[in-house]
Order: C-alpha cells, then sequence, then structure tokens
C-alpha cells in the first residue's frame, strides 16, 4: 500500500523581477555544474549498479527533462495537442507523459497529440496512462477531495442531498497544511455528527475522472478512506437523506465516484 505524505500547500505569490533573476542563475549554475555533475553520475551509476545503476540514473534525468518540458513548452503543447476543454500542460511537478496520459483519459488529445501518445504506446506500451502522477500538487483545473468509505452489508453509506436525485459519498475538498484525516474527520462530524477514529484511516486509492460541471476544473481527483468511528451516524433533514447504495446504483454518483464503485465491486465489497 502507497500511503501519501505529501502536505500540499499554496503558492506564494511572488515579484515577477524574482523570478527572471532565479531563471538567470539557475542557468548559469546549470551551464557551470551540471556537465561535471553528470558524467560523475554516470561512472557512479555504473559502479554502483553496473547497467541497472546507469539505466536508473538516465531514467531519472529522463523524468527531470520531462518536467522540465511541460513548463517550458506548455503554450505550444496545449494549442498543438489538447483539444478545448481538455487538461492542459504547465504544471510544474507533472511530466509531459503525465499530462498526455490525462488527456488519453479525457478524450480530449488532438490528431497530432493522440499521434505522439500512439508512437510512445509503441515504444513503452501504455507509456502515458502509466505515468499520470496522482500525487503531484494538483493544478488549478483539478478539484482535490477527500472521500470516507463506509460498507455495511455490503452496501456503502452516501448523502442524497435536498432536491436532488444524484447521490454523493461523504468527504469535501482538500484543505493545504492540514493532514488528510484532520480534514476529513472534521468534515464527517459536520455532515454525520460522528467522529473518525484517526489511527484506523486505511488509505483505498487516488482516483481521476472529468468533473461534473465544475468549472473551472477539469478534473476531479478524490483520495478514499476507510475508518471506523464512534458515535451515531445521522444527517439534517434540510442537508439531504442516507442512503445505502448497490453497485446498480452506480450510475447515479459522479464519474470519479464511479471507479470506486468498480473496485468494491472487483473486491467483493459491493454487492
Amino acid at each position: 500500500m502507497i500511503l501519501k505524505k505529501q502536505v500540499y500547500r499554496a503558492d506564494k505569490k511572488m515579484n515577477p523581477l524574482i523570478g527572471i533573476l532565479l531563471f538567470l542563475i539557475s542557468i548559469f549554475l546549470f551551464v557551470l555544474t551540471f556537465p561535471l555533475g553528470f558524467v560523475y553520475g554516470l561512472f557512479h551509476g555504473l559502479l554502483k549498479k553496473g547497467i541497472v545503476g546507469l539505466g536508473e540514473y538516465l531514467l531519472k534525468i529522463a523524468i527531470s527533462i520531462d518536467q522540465l518540458g511541460n513548463v517550458g513548452m506548455q503554450h505550444l503543447l496545449n494549442l498543438v495537442w489538447v483539444k478545448k476543454g481538455g487538461y492542459k500542460f504547465g504544471n510544474r511537478d507533472e511530466t509531459i507523459s503525465s499530462a498526455l496520459g490525462r488527456n488519453n483519459k479525457l478524450g480530449t488529445l488532438t490528431k497530432f497529440g493522440t499521434a505522439i501518445d500512439r508512437l510512445l504506446d509503441l515504444i513503452d506500451k501504455g507509456h502515458s496512462l502509466n505515468s499520470i502522477d496522482y500525487y503531484i500538487e494538483p493544478s488549478d483545473e483539478i478539484i482535490d477531495q477527500l472521500t470516507w468509505i463506509h460498507i455495511v452489508d455490503q452496501k456503502l453509506l452516501a448523502i442524497r442531498p435536498t432536491g436532488k436525485t444524484t447521490y454523493s459519498l461523504p468527504g469535501g475538498e482538500r484543505i493545504p497544511k492540514e493532514s488528510d484525516a484532520m480534514t476529513l474527520t472534521r468534515v464527517i462530524k459536520n455532515v454525520l455528527g460522528i467522529i473518525l477514529e484517526i489511527p484506523s484511516f486505511d488509505h483505498l486509492g487516488i482516483f481521476e475522472a472529468r468533473a461534473d460541471d465544475s468549472k473551472p476544473f477539469i478534473l476531479a481527483r478524490s483520495t478514499y478512506y476507510s475508518a471506523e468511528y464512534t458515535g451515531t451516524i445521522a444527517i439534517k433533514p434540510e442537508a439531504g437523506e442516507i442512503c445505502w447504495l448497490n453497485y446498480r446504483d452506480r450510475k447515479k454518483v459522479s464519474e470519479v465516484d464511479k471507479i470506486i464503485f468498480d473496485l468494491l465491486k472487483d473486491t467483493g465489497q459491493l454487492i
């Protein structure tokens, strides 16, 4: 199991002139130190692990170049590879391959972008889809959510908001500088009147899908946890009603929640 440890932090505003200065300094240091460091890294990897060590080192270099390209070429890539309404290149923590994979899933690649994706697929099967990084700090186009999964008798707890025919799973948006457990515990207490037991938190997965009418967001990312609780589950009547869903109710939840429905069905937890 991979446990998420990164704490998301909002970017601080910076003087544009400082950005220019830091860029020039980074170029100077790169030209001055990279050649020597690169040669040393080649020999270090080769001597430590042989061809495997060399390959691992060069892979790290390739990923770093990929991230640089995602920022440096973002405007051009968004123009020629992505359809209107697609996921934008340019996240500094993400590779080109990862952004390509997201657009592949969304079906928002242009013909040129699709051709590039297929070329990479010939070299490395499923390259862009396997490169999607769900642990990066989300961009402004991703709504980042936390969701509590609670199953009783192979039925999943959900909420039907007042006036709606669709269901939502209990949870809320991730809060920067606050742990997932603290945020989810607070939200669930406010919504359902129970206290989640933090030591019992179990990370079930991170999934993404197209956001449901949540402009300007293109993607919805949800991190799912199960946890024990104390208290009695209850909801204020004006907020909606508590429902227990089967797999056949999948069509009435969000696109991203449909993925966790599939997972729970495949693992025999949901009927």
